[in-house]
C-alpha cells in the first residue's frame, strides 16, 4: 500500500527512457524490458551457461570439456553483458542504484526457474566481497541479488559463509589465464559446517570467463558441499 500511495504522487520513471514506468513497483518499462538482451536459458552449455542464439537444447562448450573446466557443476544468467543492460547492471554494481533490485529479481528468477532444479537447492549464498570493496562502494551488490532471489525462489538466504581476500590484481583488466590465476586461493571459508553435503545456489553480479566463480565453488566443495551452481545477474560478451 505504500509504494502505491507513493507511485500515485511521485510516479516512477523508467531508467532508460526517463517516461513514466507502466510496471507496478518497478524501474524499468514493459517497452525498455522487451528490449533488454536475455540470454536463452534453452540453448546453452550445460555447465557454465554460455549461449548460442537460436540454438535448442543443451550442450558442452570445449571450455567445459577442457583441463581448465569450472569447479561449479552448472551456471547461468539472466542478462548479456551489453547495452542497454550494461548500463544498469554497473549503475547497480557501481553507483548504488539499489532501486533496480525487483526489476533485477524478476529476471533472475525467471532464468533460475528455467535452468536449475529450484527444488533441489538447500539455500542461495552471495559472492563474497573483498574488505576493500565494502569499505569502497558501502555496500556488496551480489547479497542484494541473492537474497531477493532466495526469497522469491522461497530458499534460506544464508550470510557470510565465506570470505574474500583481495586480490592482487583487478580481474576486470586481465585475460583468461591471468584471470584464473589471479583468483587462486582467494576464498576461505567462515561457517564450513554448514555446506556439507548441501545444493548451494551462489549469487554474483557479472560472469566473464567465470574464474571467480569456480575458485568460489572450489572452496565450497572443499568444505564438503554436494553441488554448487551459480547464478549472475549478467553474463560477459567476452565470452
Amino acid at each position: 500500500m505504500r509504494e502505491r500511495l507513493l507511485d500515485l504522487f511521485w510516479p516512477r520513471r523508467c531508467e532508460l527512457c526517463g517516461r513514466e514506468c507502466d510496471r507496478p513497483e518497478r524501474y524499468i518499462c514493459s517497452e525498455c524490458l522487451n528490449r533488454l538482451p536475455l540470454v536463452n536459458t534453452r540453448g546453452c552449455c550445460r555447465v557454465c551457461g554460455r549461449s548460442i542464439e537460436l540454438f535448442e537444447g543443451e550442450f558442452l562448450c570445449n571450455d567445459c570439456k577442457g583441463r581448465n573446466a569450472p569447479r561449479f557443476d552448472r551456471a547461468g544468467s539472466a542478462l548479456r553483458f551489453d547495452d542497454p543492460a550494461r548500463r544498469l547492471v554497473l549503475d547497480f554494481k557501481f553507483n548504488a542504484h539499489l532501486w533496480l533490485r525487483a526489476d533485477f529479481a524478476d529476471m533472475m528468477e525467471a532464468m533460475a526457474l528455467g535452468r536449475f532444479d529450484t527444488d533441489a537447492i538447500d539455500f542461495v549464498v552471495a559472492m563474497p566481497s573483498s574488505l576493500f570493496h565494502r569499505i569502497d562502494r558501502g555496500y556488496n551488490q551480489s547479497a542484494y541479488l541473492a537474497k531477493d532471489l532466495a526469497r522469491r525462489l522461497a530458499k534460506p538466504y544464508v550470510p557470510l559463509v565465506a570470505a574474500r581476500k583481495p586480490f592482487i590484481r583487478r580481474q576486470s583488466r586481465l585475460d583468461e589465464d591471468a584471470r584464473r590465476e589471479n583468483a587462486k586461493d582467494s576464498f576461505f571459508m567462515l561457517r564450513r559446517g554448514k555446506v556439507a553435503g548441501k545444493t548451494v545456489l551462489a549469487v554474483d553480479d557479472i560472469m566473464t570467463t567465470g574464474a571467480t566463480l569456480s575458485e568460489f565453488a572450489k572452496t565450497l566443495k572443499a568444505a564438503g558441499a554436494s553441488k554448487v551452481w551459480c547464478a549472475t545477474l549478467a553474463r560477459s560478451l567476452r565470452q
